[in-house]
């Protein structure tokens, strides 16, 4: 070995050498078309071309609605944690635990209060990403808080709905909270407040046969799966082929579960023109 392999060369690769972010790319679930991170987040998180509506965070759902990506979090009461001291595979406090960590949230959901295009309004969102959006105590408190800050608000209350079901290490006091979300839907009506749901992807269990089909209004997002059981289980049951696009947004606008389905350009402006329709709230001049 010479000089300008021992010194020259190493200098060179350090130089020119360049590290490649692991999520600088997004790889499109229906079509496989890859595409540029930073294009994906500029188009709210929605594939440019398939039109594919990704997955986003409550934190992320709420900076897309709130006018300047601004709002007040409003603090959720506290919970007994693992109440029943469930274990499977792993502890549920380690579950927990974890869920946490990724997702820097306490439960499945995220309320917020402030104004979408200068309506005021109260915001909850749930978290696919922390236990798949589970419906257990503490996402039912969540839900019931947000439903109470928009009675003392006298605000529309909006829900995002993201959830695999009944969170099952709470076993019958995760089934407790789908009456008790919607005694507080009711307390809602009586205090004659627009009570809207948004259906996005995926919405199942639970959480289907609770607050998700309760609202005055019902949203979804394009192509989201909603339901109580999933498909697969369906034909499993009935041991028949269902139709194609069978528990997705579209086909449950056309069978009258789902009042509209909007693109996520136009979500933000959607509630806020149902907000202003339902509380007879006089619009902006531009």
């Amino acid at each position: 070995m010479n000089w300008i392999s021992e010194v020259v060369r190493p200098k060179i690769k350090t130089l020119f050498k360049r590290e490649t972010p692991d999520n600088l790319w997004i790889k499109c679930p229906e079509t496989g078309q890859v595409v540029f991170h930073k294009d994906v987040e500029a188009n709210q998180w929605v594939i440019p071309g398939s039109n594919h509506h990704m997955r986003v965070s409550a934190a992320q759902r709420l900076g897309l609605m709130f006018d300047g990506g601004t709002w007040l979090d409003v603090a959720l009461p506290e919970v007994a944690i693992d109440p029943l001291k469930f274990r499977d595979s792993k502890r549920y406090v380690d579950r927990l635990k974890d869920a946490r960590a990724q997702t820097g949230m306490q439960d499945a959901f995220k309320v917020g209060y402030g104004r979408v295009e200068s309506v005021p309004m109260t915001i909850a969102v749930q978290d696919l990403g922390f236990i798949t959006g589970s419906l257990g105590t503490a996402a039912g408190e969540a839900f019931i808080k947000g439903a109470e800050t928009a009675i003392e608000k006298k605000t529309p209350y909006v829900v995002f709905t993201a959830s695999g079901g009944a969170r099952m290490q709470e076993g019958i006091l995760s089934l407790m909270q789908m009456p008790r979300t919607t005694i507080s839907i009711r307390r809602l009506r009586e205090a004659k407040l627009p009570y809207i749901v948004v259906l996005t992807n995926p919405t199942t269990g639970g959480v289907t046969a609770s607050y998700a089909m309760l609202g005055d209004v019902h949203i979804a997002e394009p192509g989201a799966l909603i339901g109580f059981a999933g498909p697969r289980v369906i034909e499993q049951t009935i041991r028949e082929k269902l139709p194609d696009g069978f528990q997705r947004s579209e086909y449950l606008k056309d069978h009258g579960m789902v009042d509209m389905v909007v693109h996520r350009h136009e979500l933000k402006a959607t509630v806020a023109r149902l907000a202003r329709l339902l509380t007879k709230t006089p619009a902006v001049a531009a």
